[in-house]
């Protein structure tokens, strides 16, 4: 990095914090602090739960994502929009009509506190865990590929995001992610005309498409029921939607963003709007991802793109098999790059058989280079990943693109990590201030003066958490799937409890209560089993606890009448 990008990225990130500190300095009473004194519009609400959810990962895993294994991967929001509607008729106007704080206040209201303080904690946890993975995510990757210390970078993401967040709360969040928002767009857009300029002169983008779709980047929709398959249509449907419903219905990272509304009609278009762009976006990432792919077909690469894992493998003594995995990479480069030439220009399906052999056997040898490099690791006391899906991005932007460019989008990737971290301690702050603290250690004598002042030490607090299970986290197959994962196995059984306090009064507390329990022990037991593809297991575990629920219950009640 020159000058120039050290100007861009510094200016960038210290303008939005300094911004966002300055513009919401002073809350007056925690319902301001908490809820942003309800003044936010609907545009405002639906950048900042694009941005909440939009963390660094999607930025730095997604187009890696689609480097390797094409479009298929946006079929895992399909079913977002059809959550946004059900949240919008149902979920909204109750949360509003209550007035509350948190989601979790309505479930002491319809069943009982220890029902409350259960879904509590099970958000305090993954959400916990998300929040460090989120600032760990951006750092692991920049710091193997800039040099960057990894701890002092944790530590320097983490500060910056509790400056603002302590200091402004919920209107500092959603501040900040207004303009988080438009550098990632514009870095993004940026990015994505630079790459087609890129290509070859007699390469346009659509033949560049064409491309993409001989080496199958461009097979969108999967219509099978192959539980092998993660990414399908029915997966994305079913399974997507009720990760959704979860994530936007009863997570109050994104809950409290839009109770910050002005209105229900405010709260209702912010989500509606986040529906309605949320899944083009993520198929533009994705398609600047294959993009990177074609890219790369006319322009050597790296056998892995994870630099440290290169550095790993050539200082032991496997460097000599590397080096001969890499010549062989090289000649099935150049035998590609005549294939896909020809291929640009007649479009024959003959070449195309060409193309995909190829294909099959650049996946060989790099598969071949990530068992090497698992083999250097067991000779090192700290291993790398092999993986290198989260590096393909970063690698493109630091070694193609123009001077000052490169600082920008590398202040995209950090202001997503401090959107999405931001909102995250906001949330887990209002969680543990009036779900926990306020609600079971409730003492007369306490003034709302009392609970702002809580509010701000607990998100000082988390904040110091996240950096500290940031820095022991380890680099998971691929970091957008990790966090989904984890909010796969508490999500389903959260949805669950709502749906069970919405439409079923048949149950009551103690039955909903166990189930619960029973439900998050067998979901985790079926995540670490692998039964299924983590995105079904939140309709697994949100029909299981609603049948325990309704099993549980009918044996309480025939209890009851025969006592």
């Amino acid at each position: 990095m020159l000058t120039l990008d050290w100007i861009v990225l510094i200016g960038t990130l210290v303008f939005i914090v300094a911004y966002g500190t300055w513009k919401t300095r002073g809350s007056k009473n925690v319902e301001d602090y908490l809820k942003g004194g309800n003044e936010a519009k609907w545009w405002t609400i639906g950048l900042s739960v694009m941005a909440t959810q939009a963390s660094a990962i999607t930025f730095l895993s997604t187009p890696g994502q689609a480097f390797h294994d094409g479009m298929g991967f946006v079929q895992f929001y399909f079913g977002l929009p059809i959550a946004m509607i059900i949240i919008c008729l149902v979920f909204i106007p109750l949360y509003y009509r209550l007035k509350v704080y948190t989601a979790y206040e309505f479930l002491e209201n319809r069943f009982d506190l220890k029902t409350r303080s259960l879904t509590a904690i099970l958000f305090l946890i993954q959400r916990g865990l998300a929040a460090g993975i989120t600032i760990y995510a951006p750092a692991i990757i920049l710091s193997a590929v800039l040099g960057w210390n990894l701890n002092l970078l944790i530590v320097i993401i983490g500060i910056l995001v509790i400056i603002y967040t302590v200091s402004g709360g919920t209107k500092a969040v959603s501040i900040t992610q207004k303009h988080q928002m438009a550098v990632i767009f514009t870095g993004m857009f940026i990015a994505f005309f630079l790459i087609v300029s890129y290509l070859p002169e007699n390469i346009t983008f659509t033949k560049a498409l064409d491309i993409a779709g001989a080496s199958g980047k461009m097979e969108i929709l999967d219509f099978s029921f192959d539980f092998n398959n993660r990414y399908t249509f029915w997966s994305g449907i079913i399974g997507g939607t009720f990760l959704a419903l979860s994530y936007f219905g009863t997570d109050q990272s994104q809950v409290q963003r839009y109770l910050s509304g002005k209105s229900v009609k405010e709260m209702q278009m912010g989500l509606i709007f986040n529906g309605l762009l949320k899944v083009p976006m993520q198929f533009f990432i994705l398609l600047v991802g294959v993009m990177v792919f074609v890219f790369y077909q006319f322009n050597t690469s790296p056998i892995n793109f994870n630099p440290a894992a290169t550095d790993t493998v050539m200082n032991s003594s496997y460097a000599k098999e590397y080096q001969q995995l890499q010549s062989k990479q090289d000649q099935i480069f150049t035998k590609k790059k005549e294939l896909m030439h020809a291929y640009a220009s007649t479009k024959n399906e003959a070449i195309a058989d060409q193309i995909a052999t190829y294909n099959k056997d650049d996946r060989a040898n790099r598969e071949a280079a990530k068992a090497l490099i698992a083999k250097a690791n067991s000779e090192r006391t700290l291993s790398v990943e092999t993986n290198d899906k989260d590096y393909v991005f970063i690698h493109f932007i630091l070694n193609n693109l123009p001077r000052g460019l490169i600082g920008l989008l590398l202040a995209v990737i950090l202001s997503a990590a401090m959107s999405s971290t931001a909102s995250e301690l906001n949330a887990l702050a209002s969680t543990t201030t009036m779900d926990l603290y306020k609600r079971s250690y409730d003492e007369q004598d306490k003034d709302d003066i009392h609970y702002l002042k809580a509010s701000k030490w607990f998100t000082l607090v988390w904040g110091i958490l996240a950096i500290f299970i940031a820095s022991v986290a380890y680099l998971a197959d691929n970091l957008i799937q990790l966090v989904n994962i984890i909010g796969s196995i508490f999500y389903g059984n959260v949805l669950g409890i709502f749906l069970l306090a919405f439409f079923f009064k048949y149950v009551k507390g103690n039955a909903v209560f166990l189930a619960a329990l029973i439900t998050q022990a067998i979901v985790i037991m079926g995540w670490w089993l692998d039964w299924m593809p983590y995105l079904w297991l939140n309709l697994f575990g949100c029909a299981l606890v609603i049948g325990l629920a309704f099993i549980l219950q009918t044996i309480n009640s025939l209890k009851n009448e025969y006592a």
